[in-house]
């Protein structure tokens, strides 16, 4: 049960919760009573806690619609510049918790849920993960959403609502078993579903060539059915829309292809056309050129142009006649931003629409398309890059493989143009990759086709101008940008640590959530005694709560008092999850080898899901898991070191566990990771980066100060260099005793004793094949850890620590970004202006929606 807010609590909370005013708690209750009800059909004794959620969550929901419907009114009277997000990704976590921040509903519902007799945070639990996506690039979107609503900006996000999203990952005998994210088995009551605006989208058939145009025929129709998402933004009365596309059958899909005695396998293979939106693809960084994959991209991209160009050429909210017809006007009215090359096939079909459907001349239509798309870039690994198959293509979508072929022609012209008799370089830069299976680069796509092209922090940025886009860069340098990447406060500050939020508004105001530049206000309390007092007791506290969840759900008791020393994220070879391993052997070994000594308390805890088909990423979390049965299970080690892996790593978890980490592992190999975006989270919630220099790493550095970070190993020079003399693992392997040690114990079966050669694939990686450079980093690694186990023993020089870290992160902030990519990509300006509320009365005759 919460308790009710003493008089000291409720003067704390007000700000950064909201107001819990006698009118508001009394309107809420009423509203829960009617929703459980009139929606949910149950009275008190009947309902369950699942019912108590979804009452409460429509009560929330009520407070969205006005403002929602206000919000398209409003767009459609000032008729701005719109700007659309597409990404097949969107990792949204839940969403009750988050609509209550951004309303200012907090401390109401949870002074009304409390007068019910009932438990919010319990209520809260029983939401569903929105689990729309794999790691960083889904969850990107998301913050970028709830920055775009923040900031005012007429914007949508477009995506594919999954029936199935990321696999949740249960670990049995040390394993990861997938078990398939039935998120939508009991509903989701934060969507509407619009049929209304069902969009047909075509796949397959052949191109006929008249001389009025090209027609594309014979083709098979899938209806795409959207699914409207309120995103609010932080209290300023917007609440713009995620729009997500289902995949439905046609009445007549197949039907007509069988004789009569076929109706019931006509009908049974209308699943065929509805697994389009069936389940997410669980890879990051990794590209599966699989049909089914394609028709995703495809699928996503013609259903949201479609509604694009219907919005653009009707301008009256809830009219459907058309008012705009001049293409012309399109980039002045329509910004398009590609998240990653997965949409990239919106330029082809935005081609396709002008050329063939609106009958422009192809230098109109080619002006227009690139003026009005953008692409952002999430990786230079190379086996993250999209390249699919000339012949799945010319199957799939045969008109346009030609339309591809057209920009490629006219590309190349330009480039033989600017570089004449350079043929290496026409090759280098062709959207085609001839030799072996010929294929389309959807990078090459996605630069030619788009007026600005981003990384997601200044080093990856650098590295993409410097290596895989150098040709690019040289022949258009004005397209190439740095957006680094940013998080959003309201979530990752506000909601998941509110007793940080309280510490931090007491000493400069609330005005940071919506401007996180203002936490450089905290430097004056740096050496303050009382500041620094408070932001320990928040951590200690946050800590307690999240040991007390462990043991909930893990059956293990860990020292609340030990260094919480955490890394989560998607198991990948470069994110060296091995690395860290490889320190917890060595701290172990270390601990059995002095007993006596004054170790500093330890918990590792490392969390995140392997791809189901990556042999190697699953072998890794065995690894850990396999570490962690020898050092718990040691009595001379005691509660000096634990190692846990934290089970189904997701939004929540995420919520939970960052709060309360004391430090933070960013370890992945220099110029690998393209900018992160979990650093920035841990630092904005006070805890210390143990860190490469790669990727946003270098900018937190810069902001917080290079002394408040452990920075250890190679730099991305260093790298290349080594690439060049040549990495030898066994060098090192010889060299260090440490290292040897804990190589030999994982060859020889001391952490996997039943099974003496279970980890022999990773020792014939780290030791003959290893593309990441786990030992080259070892040395200074376990130096580093050296460093950080002194300064905690040292818990006020820490904490000044933390402070400088969380007086720095204002930059990492998605609002920040989002103003960048407003002013500098989509020209258009952010504001913090609130909009009028709606009058509901008033308004009701007029409820249409866009």
């Amino acid at each position: 049960m919460s308790k009710p807010l003493s008089d000291h609590d409720r003067k704390k909370q007000i700000s950064v919760r909201g107001l819990a005013g006698v009118e508001n708690v009394t309107e809420l209750k009423s509203s829960f009573n009617r929703h459980l009800h009139f929606t949910l059909v149950k009275d008190r004794i009947v309902a369950t806690k699942r019912d108590y959620y979804f009452a409460l969550a429509n009560t929330v929901r009520d407070h969205l619609v006005g403002r929602w419907i206000r919000t398209q009114q409003h767009y459609y009277d000032k008729d701005p510049k719109r700007v659309y997000y597409i990404s097949l990704e969107f990792y949204m976590g839940r969403t009750l918790q988050n609509t209550m921040v951004n309303l200012a509903l907090e401390n109401a519902c949870d002074e009304a849920t409390y007068q019910l007799g009932l438990d919010m945070e319990e209520l809260q639990e029983m939401e569903e993960d929105a689990g729309l996506g794999n790691g960083g690039l889904g969850r990107l979107a998301a913050c970028f959403l709830d920055s775009m609503a923040s900031l005012g900006l007429a914007a949508y996000g477009y995506g594919i609502r999954y029936e199935f999203g990321i696999f949740n990952q249960k670990i049995v005998n040390g394993w990861q078993v997938e078990e398939a994210d039935d998120w939508l088995r009991f509903g989701n009551p934060w969507e509407k579903a619009r049929p209304e605006y069902m969009r047909p989208v075509k796949f397959y058939g052949r191109t006929e060539h008249h001389p009025d145009g090209v027609k594309w025929v014979d083709t098979q129709v899938v209806l795409a059915l959207p699914y409207d998402t309120p995103i609010p933004g932080y209290r300023n009365n917007i609440v713009n829309t995620m729009r997500l596309w289902s995949a439905k059958a046609p009445c007549d899909f197949n039907l007509k292809d069988f004789n009569v005695g076929g109706y019931i396998q006509a009908v049974l293979d209308r699943n065929l056309a509805e697994n389009i939106s069936r389940v997410l693809y669980p890879n990051d960084n990794f590209f599966e050129g699989k049909e089914l994959r394609l028709k995703q991209e495809y699928f996503v991209v013609s259903a949201t142009l479609q509604d694009i160009i219907r919005r653009f050429k009707v301008s009256k909210f809830g009219s459907r006649e058309v008012v705009r017809t001049d293409f012309n006007k399109l980039p002045d009215k329509v910004a398009i931003q590609l998240n990653d090359t997965h949409p990239a096939m919106a330029i082809p079909e935005l081609m396709r629409v002008l050329v063939d459907e609106e009958e422009l001349d192809w230098d109109k239509a080619w002006d227009i398309c690139v003026r009005t798309c953008a692409y952002t870039n999430h990786t230079v690994l190379p086996e993250a890059l999209e390249r699919w198959p000339i012949d799945l293509f010319a199957h799939l979508l045969p008109r346009h493989l030609e339309i591809i072929y057209e920009i490629n022609r006219r590309h190349l012209e330009n480039v033989a143009a600017r570089f004449p008799g350079d043929h290496e370089r026409l090759c280098r830069m062709s959207l085609v990759e001839e030799g072996g299976q010929k294929r389309v680069n959807m990078a090459h796509l996605c630069i030619v086709g788009s007026h600005a092209v981003n990384g997601v922090a200044q080093i990856h940025s650098d590295i993409l101008t410097a290596t895989i886009f150098k040709d690019f860069y040289e022949m258009d340098p004005h397209k190439f940008q740095n957006k680094t990447n940013g998080i959003t406060p309201r979530r990752w500050l506000v909601m998941c640590n509110p007793g940080l939020a309280e510490v931090i508004a007491e000493r400069i105001g609330e005005d940071f959530i919506r401007d996180l530049d203002q936490l450089k206000g905290l430097l004056k309390y740096v050496n303050d005694e009382a500041f620094i007092r408070d932001i320990a007791k928040v951590k200690q506290e946050n800590k307690l709560k999240f040991a007390a969840h462990l043991e909930e759900h893990y059956k293990v008791k860990i020292n609340p008092n030990s260094m919480f020393d955490i890394q989560v994220k998607r198991i990948h070879e470069y994110k060296r999850q091995l690395l860290n391993c490889l320190h917890m052997i060595t701290y172990y070994n270390r601990i059995k080898k002095e007993p006596n000594k004054q170790w500093t308390p330890r918990t590792v805890m490392i969390g995140g899901k392997a791809a189901p088909g990556y042999h190697t990423a699953k072998m890794i979390i065995r690894m850990i898991t396999a570490i962690g049965e020898v050092i718990n299970n040691d009595p001379v080690v005691g509660d000096r070191l634990k190692v846990i892996f934290l089970e189904n790593y997701r939004v929540t978890l995420a919520e939970k566990a960052i709060p309360a980490a004391d430090l933070s592992q960013q370890i992945s190999t220099a110029g690998t990771e393209a900018s992160g975006t979990g650093n920035m989270k841990f630092m904005l919630n006070g805890a210390l980066t143990i860190g490469t220099m790669d990727g946003a790493n270098v900018e937190m550095a810069e902001e917080a100060g290079d002394g408040n970070l452990f920075i250890f190993g190679m730099r991305v020079d260093d790298v290349t260099a080594l690439d060049k003399k040549g990495y030898h693992a066994v060098d090192y392997y010889n060299r260090l005793p440490e290292l040897k040690q804990a190589m030999d114990q994982i060859s020889t079966g001391f952490f996997s004793p039943k099974q003496p050669d279970l980890f022999k694939e990773i020792v014939d990686m780290l030791m003959h094949h290893d593309r990441f450079k786990v030992f080259a980093d070892y040395e200074d690694y376990i130096k580093c850890q050296e460093q950080v186990n002194e300064l905690y023993k040292n818990p006020k020089e820490w904490t000044k620590k933390v402070i400088y870290n969380i007086a720095g992160s204002g930059k990492f902030s998605s609002d920040r970004t989002i103003s960048q990519y407003a002013r500098e990509i989509w020209g258009v300006e952010p504001t913090l202006e609130k909009i009028p509320q709606a009058n509901v009365a008033s308004k009701c005759s007029r409820e249409s929606f866009d």
